[in-house]
C-alpha cells in the first residue's frame, strides 16, 4: 500500500500510516440477489503514537460487478453505497473539557449520524453553531439569523459566510418547506463539511484562546519569579 497521512480519532495525533499500522480485508456477496453483487471493504489502523496505540476499524460497502467466469471483482467499477466508522463509532474528534459539554454532545451526535441521516446531522451542526455563538460571543437573539448578524463584525468575511451557510443548510432539516411536496436533501459530503466547520470554530474560538491565555499567564509567572529573585539577591 502507498503510505498516507492520517489523524487518529482517539488522540488526534497526526501521522503517516504504512503497512506496519494498516491491514485490510474484502468480503464479497456473490449469491444471486435482487440488488446485485456487493463488496464489503474493511480495514484496521493502529495508532503509532505509543501513548495511544488504539485501533480504528472502518468499513465501506460498494455496488460492483463480479466476473463469474474469472471469479474476480471489477474494482474499477466500484460505487460506494455506505460507510461506517465502527471503532470508534464516529469520527468525532476529542476536544478539551473546557469546551462546553452541550456543544460537544451536539457535535458528537452530528458525527455519529452523518452517514445514516445527513439532514439530521446538518440540523445538529446548526444547533451546535447557535450554542457556540451564544456561549462564546454572549449573543442571544430571537433567531439564529439575528445572532449570526451580531457577529458579522467580529469574524473574518469567509468565516462569517461559512457560518451563515451552515444556518441555511441546517434550516432544511429544522424547518419544513412551505410546499410540503418540495424535498431538498442534504448530501453526506455536505453534512461532513458542516462538521468540519464546527471543528474549525471550536479550535479557533476555544482552543486557541485557551492556549494563548495559558502561554501569557506562564510568561507573567516567569516574569514575576525573575523579579522576585532579583529583589532577593539585592537584599
Amino acid at each position: 500500500m502507498k503510505p498516507f497521512k492520517w489523524q487518529c480519532p482517539h488522540c488526534n495525533h497526526h501521522t503517516t500510516i504504512t503497512d506496519r499500522n494498516f491491514c485490510e480485508n474484502k468480503f464479497g456477496l456473490t449469491i444471486e440477489n435482487k440488488e446485485g453483487p456487493k463488496l464489503l471493504y474493511s480495514f484496521f489502523i493502529v495508532c503509532p503514537n505509543n501513548e495511544c496505540n488504539k485501533y480504528t476499524l472502518f468499513s465501506k460497502l460498494y455496488d460492483t460487478k463480479y466476473d463469474v467466469i474469472k471469479g474476480s471483482w471489477q474494482h474499477y467499477d466500484l460505487k460506494e453505497i455506505k460507510q461506517w466508522s465502527l471503532v470508534p463509532n464516529s469520527f468525532a474528534k476529542v476536544f478539551p473539557d473546557y469546551v462546553p459539554e452541550a456543544i460537544i454532545k451536539d457535535y458528537e451526535e452530528a458525527c455519529s449520524i452523518v452517514n445514516e441521516s445527513p439532514k439530521a446531522s446538518a440540523t445538529l451542526s446548526r444547533r451546535c453553531l447557535q450554542g457556540m455563538i451564544r456561549n462564546f460571543w454572549s449573543i442571544k437573539e430571537a433567531t439564529l439569523y439575528k445572532e449570526i448578524e451580531g457577529i458579522k463584525d467580529k469574524v473574518d468575511p469567509l468565516t462569517w459566510q461559512s457560518i451563515d451557510a451552515t444556518r441555511k443548510i441546517g434550516n432544511i432539516g429544522a424547518h419544513m418547506e412551505k410546499n410540503i411536496n418540495l424535498i431538498i436533501d442534504v448530501e453526506t459530503s455536505e453534512a461532513k463539511a458542516l462538521i468540519n466547520l464546527i471543528e474549525i470554530l471550536i479550535k479557533d474560538w476555544y482552543i486557541t484562546k485557551n492556549e494563548r491565555q495559558t502561554t501569557l499567564e506562564k510568561i507573567i509567572k516567569i516574569g514575576k519569579e525573575k523579579s522576585d529573585l532579583k529583589k532577593e539577591n539585592k537584599e
